[in-house]
C-alpha cells in the first residue's frame, strides 16, 4: 500500500487533518507544530488527539509528520536564536509524546559564514541536549538543496550530525526529492546509484520519509522552488521510479508542492495509479 499525504493546516484540530486526508484519498499527513513563522502553539486538546488516533487506527494511516517551524535556525552565531530553537524542539518533542512513535522533521539551519564545521557542532549540542532516552518520537534531519550557507547539503553533512548525537537511535532522516535534485544528486538518471551513496554514507536504515516534490529548476542549481508533480524538471517517470522503489516503497511520502487541496488530490490519485508495488 502507499503511504502518501500532504502538508494540511491544523487550523480546525487533529481529527479534522484526519478526515481531510481521507477526504482526498490520503492515509498520512504533515502538519506545523506551531505557526511556520512564528513561535507560539495552540493549547493540547487530549480529546482532539484521542480522536486522531482512533481514526488513524481505524484507516490504517501510516507514520505521521510534524514539521518544525521555518524560524528555527539550530546554528545560528546568535546564542539567543540558537536557545530559541532549544526551547521550541523541546516543547514540539514534548507535544509530540500525545501522538507516540510518529515523525517529527526540521531544517539543521544555516551556519551564516561561520563554518560548516562550527554549525554542524550547535546543531549537535541542540540535539544532545534535546533528545531523551525515553521518546517515542523519531526526529528527522531534512535533505536541504544547499542554497546560501544550508547545512544538510549533502549525505556527508547529515551524517556528521548523526555521528555526533549521543542518543542516536532517535534520529534519522528526511529525504526531499526537490531538496537532493537541485543538490545535485541524479535522482532522474541514477536514482540507484544516489540511494547507494545514501547507504554508504548515511545507512538505508536512517530514511524515515520522504518530501516528494518535483523541482522548477534544474540539477545541481541549489535552490529551493518545489513544482507539482510530473510538470517539473524531475518529471513523472522518475517520481514513479522513486515510490516504486524496492528500497522505498514502504516509506511514508509527503507531498510539499504548490498545490490547494483539491491539487494535492489529483496528485494523490495519479501516484496511485502509477504505483505497482
Amino acid at each position: 500500500m502507499l503511504n502518501i499525504g500532504c502538508h494540511l493546516s491544523t487550523s480546525k484540530g487533529f481529527k479534522s487533518m484526519g478526515d481531510t486526508a481521507l477526504s482526498i484519498g490520503a492515509n498520512t499527513f504533515q502538519f506545523f507544530t506551531r505557526n511556520p513563522r512564528g513561535g507560539k502553539a495552540k493549547d493540547i486538546d487530549k480529546k482532539d488527539i484521542e480522536e486522531l488516533l482512533k481514526l488513524m487506527k481505524e484507516y490504517n494511516f501510516g507514520k505521521i509528520l510534524a514539521h518544525a517551524p521555518y524560524t528555527l535556525n539550530p546554528c545560528s552565531k546568535d546564542e539567543s536564536i540558537r536557545e530559541f530553537a532549544y526551547k521550541i524542539m523541546e516543547d514540539d518533542l514534548k507535544r509530540m509524546e500525545y501522538l507516540p512513535n510518529n515523525l517529527y522533521n526540521f531544517h539543521p539551519g544555516s551556519h551564516v559564514k561561520q563554518g560548516v564545521d562550527i554549525g554542524i557542532n550547535y546543531i549537535i549540542e541542540l540535539l544532545n541536549k534535546v533528545i531523551k532516552k525515553d521518546q517515542t518520537t523519531k526526529i528527522l534531519l531534512e535533505t536541504m538543496s544547499g542554497k546560501g550557507t544550508e547545512i544538510g547539503r549533502n549525505f556527508n553533512e547529515i551524517k556528521a550530525i548523526i555521528d555526533g548525537v549521543n542518543l542516536n537511535e532517535h534520529i534519522g532522516v528526511c529525504l526531499d526529492t526537490c531538496h537532493i535534485f537541485d543538490g545535485g544528486y541524479d535522482i532522474v538518471n541514477n536514482l540507484d546509484n544516489v540511494l547507494a551513496e545514501f547507504d554508504d554514507v548515511i545507512g538505508l536504515d536512517k530514511l524515515c520519509a520522504i518530501h516528494l516534490n518535483d523541482s522548477k529548476n534544474i540539477l545541481g542549481s541549489h535552490k529551493d522552488r518545489h513544482e507539482k508533480i510530473g510538470l517539473g524538471n524531475i518529471g513523472l517517470d522518475a517520481i514513479g521510479n522513486i515510490i516504486n522503489h524496492e528500497k522505498l516503497k514502504n516509506l511514508p511520502f509527503f507531498l510539499e508542492t504548490p498545490n490547494e487541496l483539491d491539487g494535492y488530490a489529483k496528485e494523490i490519485s495519479l501516484l496511485k495509479s502509477i504505483y505497482r508495488c
